[in-house]
């Protein structure tokens, strides 16, 4: 692939075949060294020179299952999109598959005709399904991602239901523990803990008091965006919930808490253990690096010990 590439790119010169030869030289001769071997290689190839996000995807080399609820949002339709081109086995509940599709081609056209076979959507609103059907839907995954969020309307902030996000994160934590519940530790101890992410906001404070003090006016600000829109209380509680759930050994779980969200496309981002700088305007981060920064968590272990149990804040990086 490498080479098609190059090829493509500065076209077919002697130059450009030479390079491709010895390019699949090099590449013969490093087949065949042990595994351990290759993985030092990469590594020391890729450690000073690759962007984060490349890096992360690089790692993965097992097909994942994951859920994701919230799907058709705005950020949701990333990480559906972003595992599928991972070749990931993905599942998603949504009201509707063919919404769901075509918000796939609003990130890259046709892609719907790519995925459409590899998408396994139940079509159904998350809090109408019963405890059964979400034990079902969380069967066998090895994450489960919530990108859900309230409409940005006066039906959607203060119409019902009015505890979407932390409704749907404890009943979507209840269906995992009932599936992981009968697992014998002995027959499965190679077998990981469910990952559990969860989209939440730099507004949002962590709820193990990490976070820098906020001045006085930015909490004077949140006070009054907590008691007068209540999407942001349902991101609080979703929030409290999610951390008090440190007691199984089969559910781990960490919450992404963006700084302002932006539309564009995937570029370099960063975490960190708090927010960074002001409430408002110090920073922003791209939906899409949102959605990269849960894939990457997903895929990439090293990344998930790293934050799990935490609430990591993301940064785009200019």
């Amino acid at each position: 692939y490498i080479n098609i590439f190059f090829l493509k790119m500065f076209g077919s010169s002697k130059y450009s075949i030479i390079f491709c030869l010895f390019h699949l030289f090099g590449w013969g001769l490093f087949s065949f060294r042990p595994i351990d071997s290759k993985i030092i290689i990469l590594r020391r190839i890729f450690s000073s020179t690759a962007p984060f996000s490349i890096l992360m995807s690089a790692s993965a080399s097992t097909a994942t299952t994951t859920l994701v609820v919230g799907a058709t949002g705005a950020t949701g339709k990333h990480v559906v999109l972003q595992l599928l081109q991972q070749k990931q086995n993905v599942r998603a509940i949504a009201r509707s598959k063919e919404r769901l599709l075509n918000s796939l081609d609003e990130i890259v056209p046709k892609s719907s005709e790519d995925f459409a076979k590899s998408l396994e959507v139940t079509e159904a609103s998350i809090l109408d399904l019963s405890d059964e059907e979400l034990q079902k839907a969380t069967k066998d995954c090895d994450a489960v991602v919530s990108c859900l969020g309230h409409n940005m309307t006066f039906k959607g902030m203060y119409g019902h239901p009015r505890r979407l996000v932390s409704d749907a994160a404890r009943r979507l934590c209840e269906a995992i523990e009932k599936n992981r519940s009968g697992e014998d530790d002995k027959v499965d101890e190679s077998k990981k803990a469910t990952k559990f992410i969860l989209m939440g906001s730099d507004g949002v404070a962590n709820p193990a008091g990490g976070d820098d003090k906020r001045s006085l006016g930015e909490r004077i600000v949140l006070f009054l965006i907590r008691c007068l829109v209540p999407p942001h209380r349902d991101n609080e509680a979703a929030a409290a919930y999610i951390f008090s759930k440190t007691d199984n050994p089969k559910l781990e779980w960490t919450v992404v808490r963006p700084t302002d969200l932006i539309n564009g496309s995937v570029s370099k981002y960063q975490l960190f253990d708090k927010p960074q700088g002001s409430l408002f305007g110090s920073g922003a981060a791209t939906r899409a690096n949102v959605a990269k920064s849960m894939v990457d968590l997903i895929l990439t272990d090293d990344l998930w010990e790293e934050w799990k149990f935490k609430m990591p804040v993301l940064h785009d990086l200019n």
